[in-house]
């Protein structure tokens, strides 16, 4: 991983002092998973993954540079050192930290399925009878996501149908080709707002982490294993930013609720 300028030799000496003042964090984010994360056709990136990345720049006093990637290519660019750190939405689970650590849980938002209102599903309000109800069903989710794993490991009959992104997700949600869609319930509430969400519904059935592991420890990020002074620092910006208020603030203006994590 590599902290550009003077900031490299600093993290790699294990110096204690702060980053200088010309250094830059270099982010990795999907880009096309709103709320979260939105790239314009210039590269722009807008949406809470943006606003927390220019929360903890603003704390380490550096520059951000946000580099757009596949969800599913995050991690192996990381491990690559295309960027510095993850920030994209993305789930802390037992899988993942084999590959690289994560900071702190900042956040944690409820996942939820979608359905057309005609469902049978429609109605279900127990996460038991879900389950039972989605055996066989055709059920579209991200590739590389937590919710692919928990498909795959709780309703192994499934019809399981991966997309690169939430958009083609739910293109063919739309059009039938599937008949749910698992995600984070504010990733789906923006489909449902588009006019080709009308006739669909959220089953009221909130699945929480606790329920299964697959889906992780809350929203963290993401960090190369060798990178531990980075790591400090991170965690300690992230408990000050959800401390004082500010992740909170950033989680109402993009979900219309406080998703962040306290530290303790």
């Amino acid at each position: 991983m590599n902290f550009k300028v003077l900031s490299l030799a600093i993290l790699l000496a294990g110096v204690s002092t702060a980053h200088a003042a010309e250094g830059e964090l270099s982010i990795g984010t999907e880009g096309a998973y709103p709320p979260w994360s939105m790239a314009d056709a210039a590269g722009n990136v807008t949406g809470f993954d943006a606003d927390v990345g220019n929360l903890l720049c603003t704390k380490l006093a550096v520059k951000c540079r946000f580099v757009v990637q596949a969800f599913d290519g995050l991690i192996p660019a990381l491990k690559a050192k295309r960027f510095d750190v993850i920030v994209s939405g993305m789930s802390i689970t037992q899988d993942r930290k084999k590959e690289i650590d994560f900071s702190v849980g900042y956040a944690e938002l409820a996942n939820m399925f979608l359905v057309p209102k005609t469902s049978d599903l429609a109605g279900i309000k127990d996460i038991d009878a879900l389950l039972k109800g989605l055996d066989g069903k055709t059920i579209g989710v991200q590739t590389g996501t937590t919710h692919a794993h928990f498909i795959e490991k709780r309703i192994p009959t499934a019809d399981l149908k991966t997309y690169d992104t939430l958009d083609n997700m739910q293109i063919d949600l739309a059009s039938g080709r599937v008949e749910a869609a698992f995600a984070d319930a504010s990733a789906l509430q923006d489909f449902l707002a588009k006019p080709e969400g009308k006739d669909f519904q959220f089953v009221d059935v909130k699945v929480q982490s606790k329920f299964d592991s697959t889906l992780g420890e809350g929203i963290g990020v993401g960090i190369a294993k060798e990178n531990t002074e980075l790591k400090a620092k991170i965690d300690k910006a992230l408990c000050e930013l959800v401390a004082d208020g500010s992740i909170g603030k950033s989680s109402e203006k993009w979900f219309k609720m406080d998703i962040s994590r306290p530290c303790n």
